[in-house]
């Protein structure tokens, strides 16, 4: 019975096409542009806000082919993990896969705690004489209903995940159309004086902070990427998941912003003690059909904030997973539960570091946990990357690529510019708040528990390098299951044969 068989070994490959790009596109829109449009407005000083999306846009495609490629050719649980390990064991060892989980255990689950902030914010909407405590509470409630929902088989949660995409998509289509039933372009299109001014720095400084502000909502491209050994022929559903993904989200954000500042005057979205700052698109709703259509609207758009934190914690949970397996990370990350075959300490570490990043940004600002998660990320992941798709090109010619990089170079420079500008402009951005100086102590940590880790497993620089090269010489996981047979998993539960090791 090949069903039973699979239950003894790892992940198994059920998610399809239309699955993973609804989990991509859930965790990419959620709760992101409809708290952010004002963010975006402060950053620009008016409507031309609407360069923010589409610069985030650029930076997300540019950024999604190198996943593409990476994802197609190394579909393994973790994503970045198994990029970052493959490219570079041949000079630093376990290294960079090392620092990759340790950042990710931080970033993944701050940036669910945003989508959190998000749904108690919009409930204000709902709920005007909320406290500061009950908010607190509906937070952390929220955050455990995440994780019991997450509680279950990989199939079933794929289910849910399109029914909470439906609810994301229905909920974006209402305040699009809402907003261009009283669209009035003279409000959308009258720019303040000097908007367009490219030889002030304050465009400039504008700009970067509507960048990072614009590629955190379009994170979530690469969710099913750390997903990878679920995926169904993962060589053809992942790069076009993620092409797919970001360009519907685009389109929808493009609509939604250019939607809602032709119906809300933008000075109103800067006065923190109105409707359109914290809830934005309640307020178009109320002025387009009333407060009866808005407050049904804004409930459809808690749903979908919860639909993006589920689809976000559902990939981020398979992180640890296969570096628990290949010992570079605590080892009971590696098992996964007995019955529905998903990582147990995976999924609840990240929950309470979701849960105590909502705290801190309920007590501080959105602003504070977006640039922390965003400079985290960008210095060991996303200029990671850039440079991982190059080392494996060169290191392993002879891998498998189902997909290969359109117009290659040019993607990666694009990608390494534009996280390069989000990484430096970040402390002026955040003036008080020292993003880089955290980013780098968090490094720095990171580097200090690896060193501890490594000379406990005799592992490089004190010990040999072990050079793994399973995807190099693997099956091929697009192949075609026989008629009656399951999809193979990707790996076996039991610990995989030494790997073969090399000083050089």
């Amino acid at each position: 019975m090949p069903d039973l068989l699979d239950e003894r070994v790892g992940f198994v490959r059920r998610i399809g096409l239309f699955q993973a790009t609804a989990i991509n596109m859930s965790q990419m829109c959620g709760i992101g542009p409809f708290v952010t449009i004002p963010l975006m407005v402060a950053a620009f000083g008016g409507p031309q806000a609407v360069i923010g999306f589409l610069a985030g846009a650029v930076l997300a495609l540019a950024d999604g082919l190198i996943w593409a490629e990476l994802g197609a050719s190394l579909p393994g649980a973790g994503g970045s993990y198994v990029y970052l390990r493959q490219a570079f064991q041949y000079r630093t060892g376990k290294l960079m896969p090392f620092l990759f989980v340790w950042t990710a255990m931080l970033f993944i689950p701050l940036g669910m705690s945003t989508g959190v902030i998000g749904f108690v914010q919009y409930l204000g909407y709902l709920w005007p004489g909320m406290s500061q405590g009950q908010g607190d509470a509906v937070g952390l409630v929220v955050t455990v209903g995440v994780i019991v929902l997450l509680w279950r088989r990989v199939e079933r949660i794929a289910k849910l995940t399109v029914v909470l995409w439906t609810v994301m998509i229905t909920s974006v289509v209402l305040v699009i159309v809402a907003a261009f039933t009283h669209f009035s372009p003279e409000r959308a299109f009258t720019y303040p004086a000097h908007a367009f001014e490219l030889t002030s720095s304050h465009f400039w400084i504008g700009f970067a902070a509507g960048l990072t502000i614009g590629i955190y909502d379009y994170l979530g491209y690469n969710t099913t990427a750390y997903m990878g050994a679920e995926i169904k022929q993962p060589g053809r559903t992942l790069p076009r998941a993620i092409i797919y993904s970001i360009l519907g989200i685009m389109t929808i954000y493009l609509l939604l912003q250019i939607g809602t500042l032709g119906v809300v005057n933008w000075k109103d979205m800067l006065d923190p003690d109105s409707t359109a700052s914290s809830s934005v698109a309640s307020a178009v709703l109320e002025k387009a059909w009333g407060k009866g259509a808005a407050a049904t609207v804004t409930v459809l758009i808690l749903v979908t904030a919860v639909a993006s934190v589920f689809a976000g914690l559902l990939g981020g949970s398979r992180v640890p997973y296969d570096a628990a397996r290949d010992r570079v990370f605590f080892r009971p990350y590696g098992k996964l539960h007995p019955r529905h075959r998903f990582p147990v300490m995976g999924l609840l570490t990240m929950g309470v570091v979701m849960a105590v990043g909502f705290l801190i940004g309920r007590h501080t600002d959105l602003a504070t946990i977006i640039q922390l998660l965003t400079t985290v990320m960008v210095i060991v992941q996303a200029l990671a990357q850039v440079a991982a798709v190059t080392v494996l090109r060169r290191r392993q010619p002879g891998l498998r690529r189902p997909y290969r990089m359109w117009l290659y170079p040019l993607p990666s420079i694009g990608a390494l510019v534009g996280w390069l500008v989000i990484y430096g402009y970040a402390d002026r951005n955040s003036p008080g708040r020292h993003p880089i100086e955290w980013s780098l102590a968090w490094v720095a940590a990171g580097l200090v528990a690896f060193l501890l880790w490594a000379r406990y497993e005799k592992e490089w620089p004190f010990g040999p390098k072990r050079i793994s090269e399973e995807y190099l010489h693997g099956a091929d996981p697009d192949a075609e299951a026989p008629v009656g047979q399951a999809q193979p998993a990707a790996r076996p539960e039991p610990p995989a044969e030494p790997a073969r090791e090399s000083g050089g």
